[in-house]
């Protein structure tokens, strides 16, 4: 089949998701087998369209994608017989029929890796976020995620200033910006390279709540496993964790504060049996066997992540930055950590902040990302 059969099949009365993969999984001729197995209303629709394309509102469904994909560069339509479509997605009960692409495609050729959590991330979480994105990102991993404000954002943009590759799976269509504040970043992931965006709507498709639920199923599909940064028990990224375990997928989450409410989504996934995580080599542990065929040897071998709190062989410009890190640590106890006067700790403290290396936080001081 073709991507204009696709396209029409895409379009039939009353075929979703799941319905047009159950068809698909019996094999059927085309156009013969499907005309004799889809239901009435929709054979109806396709005998039309095959026999008169030109008076079928089918046929403006095809115009309109092929309009779309012709009037920009770096535009696709994928589809299950397309060389760059991500096998992972046929493993769905109900993958996407068509999926329309924005960006580089060549963001589809490696593993790929989720990564979620809440729209709004405390400083912990934010780097987090940095750190483990950039680190994946020099391994050689593609970061998935659905280009939402907090940690979605954060790993993607992360992943794409260490010269990674991202992927962002829309609840609107590709030419759609949802939402509003993530206007550069939608213009990175669509242009830049490593940088794709995709959706199962078509383009000019508006945002709609019920579309994201069904947004996740990709997210997690395209990839070998999910790791979930923080999350509130209620947090919609607690969907994208369940739909990972369904579909067999590994499922990670970082621990955090019991007193942290962001982390209390995280928690109740590792009280059920989602892999702990303190750095990328946990993961990759896990991963490494299911990844082998996508990664060249030279970024398989093991190393600590870059942007973490890791013991580096680089001298730190101050002994104060062993002992913070992304939690807030008090003034009262650096001062007692190092036996040295408030005034002296202050100086010392700002010094780092001025070069980028921490910043003062509520709670006390943090420990940034490498600068």
């Amino acid at each position: 089949m073709n991507t204009s059969e696709w396209l029409v099949v895409n379009a039939l009365p009353g075929m979703g998701a799941l319905r047009i993969t159950q068809m698909v999984a019996r094999q059927p001729r085309w156009p013969e087998g499907w005309l004799a197995t889809l239901p009435a209303n929709a054979a109806s629709a396709l005998r039309l369209w095959l026999e008169h394309p030109e008076r079928s509102p089918l046929q403006r469904c095809v115009d309109d994608a092929r309009a779309w994909q012709q009037s920009g560069p770096a535009r696709h339509i994928l589809h299950r017989h397309h060389p760059a479509w991500p096998e992972l997605l046929n493993e769905l009960p109900d993958p996407p029929t068509i999926l329309w692409a924005q960006g580089d495609l060549q963001a589809l050729e490696g593993p790929r890796i989720a990564m979620v959590g809440t729209r709004k991330p405390t400083s912990e979480g934010n780097a987090n976020a940095q750190g483990f994105a950039r680190e994946l990102a020099r391994r050689g991993w593609c970061v998935v995620s659905g280009m939402a404000l907090g940690i979605d954002g954060i790993a993607q943009r992360a992943a794409l200033s260490a010269g990674g590759s991202s992927i962002a799976v829309l609840g609107c269509g590709v030419d759609v910006i949802y939402p509003a504040r993530h206007r550069d970043l939608h213009e990175q992931l669509s242009c830049a390279p490593g940088g794709l965006l995709l959706s199962e709507h078509p383009p000019g498709t508006k945002a709609r709540p019920a579309f994201f639920p069904r947004r996740n199923r990709i997210v997690t599909g395209l990839s070998l496993g999910t790791l979930v940064i923080e999350a509130t028990e209620k947090s919609g990224s607690l969907v994208s964790a369940r739909l990972a375990l369904e579909q067999n997928k590994e499922l990670f989450a970082l621990p955090g504060s019991l007193h942290n409410i962001q982390a209390q989504g995280c928690l109740h996934l590792l009280r059920n049996g989602a892999t702990l995580v303190r750095h990328v080599d946990d993961m990759l542990e896990e991963l490494q066997q299911w990844a082998g065929s996508f990664l060249p040897a030279s970024v398989k071998a093991s190393s600590p992540p870059s942007g973490s709190m890791a013991p580096s062989s680089e001298p730190l410009p101050d002994e104060l930055l062993n002992v913070l890190s992304a939690t807030p640590v008090p003034l009262d106890s650096l001062v007692q950590h190092t036996g040295e006067s408030v005034s002296s700790c202050q100086q010392r403290l700002l010094m780092l902040e001025l070069d980028g290396w921490v910043a003062q936080q509520v709670g006390g001081w943090v420990r940034l990302p490498r600068p």
